[in-house]
């Protein structure tokens, strides 16, 4: 496997729907399983072998700063307001550098194969400018039923508009080239959105199970997730 790319943790939300939860603290310090989820995110990394990590900051930004000290992890302070995942990305570059860049949302858990290992075997850049790791829409634990995207038998992803078809798990593979927005804050779904029109969007199936933790409902169903006998935990 080509050399780990870099990877950016989002982790600068501020957590509403967290409710009580994040009154205090930043969700990617909620403890699941024993584990803020902010380590099991960087665990994740860890066994991928990949070393250069950054994290934006803002909600609460000064905890996480403290609980971050003395790690791999460079800080991309969003201080003055949120920038939104497309605008935190670009905002970042500088600490990434210009290649494909991994993501990782930090209030999911993983189960089964490594996410971004399975990522970066499946990166062809040259014909991707974007690549998702995506489930069944109907699998993934504690998920809503709502469907992201539609993928075709060659792997090319387009917008699900409400028909059935996959949840974007929050870990990706994406070039910088689409970040080309000129305005401090704006989301990930228009470079995606250039990238499906071009033909040069994909979607790669997770190999194990995923649970969303944006929400306090999903802090037990992910404890339960890891601790059943058929769901090991993730693999290198």
């Amino acid at each position: 496997m080509r050399q780990p790319y870099p990877l950016m943790l989002f982790a600068a939300g501020f957590g509403t729907r967290m409710g009580a939860l994040t009154a205090h603290q930043p969700k990617p310090l909620v403890r699941v399983a024993g584990l803020p989820l902010i380590d099991h995110a960087r665990q994740i990394a860890a066994q991928a072998g990949v070393t250069h990590l950054v994290a934006n900051l803002h909600y609460l930004g000064d905890q996480l700063a403290a609980h971050l000290m003395g790690s791999n992890v460079a800080l991309s302070w969003e201080r003055d307001a949120i920038l939104d995942t497309g605008g935190g990305l670009k905002a970042a570059l500088p600490l990434l550098g210009p290649g494909p860049v991994l993501t990782l949302n930090t209030d999911a858990v993983w189960t089964g194969a490594n996410p971004l290992t399975r990522l970066m075997q499946a990166w062809d850049d040259t014909k991707m400018d974007q690549l998702f790791l995506l489930l069944p829409a109907a699998q993934a634990c504690s998920a809503t039923g709502r469907s992201d995207f539609v993928m075709d038998d060659a792997g090319r992803v387009d917008w699900a508009k409400g028909r059935d078809g996959y949840l974007y798990l929050g870990a990706q593979i994406i070039h910088p080239r689409l970040l080309t927005e000129t305005e401090a804050s704006f989301s990930l779904h228009g470079p995606w959105s250039r990238s499906m029109a071009a033909g040069r969007a994909y979607g790669v199936l997770h190999k194990g199970d995923w649970c969303d933790v944006g929400h306090p409902e999903g802090i037990a169903a992910a404890e339960a997730m890891v601790s059943a006998k058929d769901c090991p935990d993730v693999q290198p």
